[in-house]
C-alpha cells in the first residue's frame, strides 16, 4: 500500500511539473516564433522592396546586373519580371519568352526559385491609353498595393517600359506607391535635351510618354549618356568569374556566346558596357551616383524628375566585385 502511494504521489509529481511545462512551452513558442517573424520584418523593413523589370535576353549587362541586385543585402526582391526587346535585329517574334528563359535559369543556378517569375508583355503599347496587360503588369499592381504606409515600390527597369506603364493604365491608384528607376535616354546635361532614340525608349516610345506624362510618378533616370561609361573588360571578368562554376560561368558564357550586333569596332568583344550594372550599383549605394533634378521634354506635362548625372565608375567596380565573391 505504501509503495502504491508512493508511485501515486510520483505520478502527480510528474504530472504537476507537465501541467507548468505545458503552459510554459504554449507561451514560450507563440513568442519565440514572435520574436523571429519580428525580427525578420525588421530586416525587411531596412531593405529597399524591388521589383526588376527586364529584356534580359536583349543582351549580357543585364544579366550581370540580376545577379549582383540578388546578392544586394539591402535589396529585397519580391520579383523579377521580363520584357520585350522587339525592335533588336536578332529578336524573335516572341523576346519576352527569350527573357523569361534566362531568368528562370538565372534563379534556378542561384538557388533563388522562390523568387516570383511573372512573364511580361510580348509586345508596346498600342496607345497611352489601352495597357498591354500581363502577369507582370498585374503583379506591379498587387505589390504596390501591398505596401506598408509610408512605403513606395521600387521598380527597376533595364528595358522598355511596357510592363510599368501598363501597371499605372491598369490602376492609376498605385503611382502614389511607386518609386520608378528606368535605364533609358540620351540626355545633355547642360541644355537639359533628351533624345528618345535610344534602344529601350526605342522600343516602346508611346509607354516611355506615359511615364514622363504621368503627374505625382516619382521617377529617377539613369541615361545611357551617364551609364555608359561603366566598362567591363573580359580580361577582368574572367579574373574574377572564370572556371567558377554555376551562375559565374553563365555570366562568362553569356559574354563569349551573345553575337553583339551594334559594335564593329570591338569584333573580339573585349569589352561591354555595363548600362544596367549602373542603375544597380546606384540603387545599392547612393553615395557613388549624382542626381540633379530636371525638367521633363517640353512636349510632355511639365514636371520635376531625378537624373543621374555622373557616376564614380571605379567604385562601382570595385563594389560590382566584392559583391560577387558571395555567389
Amino acid at each position: 500500500m505504501q509503495q502504491q502511494n508512493n508511485k501515486f504521489r510520483i505520478f502527480k509529481t510528474l504530472n504537476y511539473h507537465k501541467a507548468i511545462h505545458i503552459p510554459l512551452l504554449q507561451l514560450i513558442i507563440p513568442l519565440f516564433l514572435f520574436a523571429h517573424i519580428s525580427a525578420e520584418a525588421q530586416v525587411n523593413d531596412k531593405q529597399l522592396p524591388i521589383i526588376i523589370d527586364a529584356d534580359t535576353a536583349n543582351e549580357v549587362d543585364d544579366l550581370y546586373a540580376i545577379v549582383r541586385a540578388i546578392v544586394e543585402p539591402k535589396f529585397n526582391i519580391l520579383g523579377l519580371t521580363s520584357a520585350q526587346f522587339h525592335t533588336s535585329p536578332l529578336a524573335t517574334d516572341s523576346s519576352v519568352y527569350e527573357s523569361q528563359r534566362i531568368n528562370e535559369r538565372i534563379l534556378q543556378l542561384m538557388g533563388r526559385k522562390a523568387i516570383p517569375l511573372p512573364l511580361g508583355s510580348n509586345v508596346p503599347l498600342r496607345n497611352s491609353a489601352e495597357p498591354a496587360s500581363s502577369p507582370a503588369s498585374h503583379f506591379i499592381v498587387e505589390m504596390a498595393h501591398k505596401m506598408p504606409v509610408g512605403q513606395k515600390l521600387n521598380v527597376v527597369v533595364l528595358g522598355p517600359c511596357t510592363n510599368i506603364a501598363s501597371a499605372i493604365l491598369e490602376d492609376p491608384s498605385i503611382i502614389p506607391k511607386l518609386k520608378l528607376h528606368y535605364l533609358g535616354f540620351w540626355h545633355n546635361v547642360e541644355t537639359n535635351m533628351y533624345n528618345k532614340k535610344e534602344f529601350n525608349s526605342g522600343n516602346d516610345p508611346k509607354a516611355v510618354e506615359i511615364l514622363l506624362n504621368t503627374i505625382g510618378l516619382d521617377l529617377t533616370i539613369m541615361t545611357a549618356t551617364t551609364s555608359q561609361h561603366l566598362v567591363f573588360t573580359k580580361a577582368e571578368v574572367d579574373a574574377h568569374l572564370k572556371n567558377r562554376g554555376g551562375v559565374s560561368d553563365y555570366l562568362i558564357n553569356r559574354w563569349e556566346t551573345y553575337e553583339r550586333w551594334w559594335s564593329k569596332e570591338d569584333p573580339e568583344k573585349k569589352s561591354w558596357i555595363m548600362w544596367d550594372v549602373a542603375i544597380i550599383e546606384a540603387l545599392a549605394h547612393p553615395e557613388l551616383s549624382k542626381t540633379e533634378t530636371f525638367l521633363t521634354p517640353p512636349e510632355n506635362t511639365q514636371r520635376l524628375i531625378n537624373i543621374h548625372t555622373a557616376i564614380e565608375v571605379e567604385n562601382m567596380k570595385t563594389d560590382f566585385w566584392q559583391s560577387l565573391e558571395k555567389i
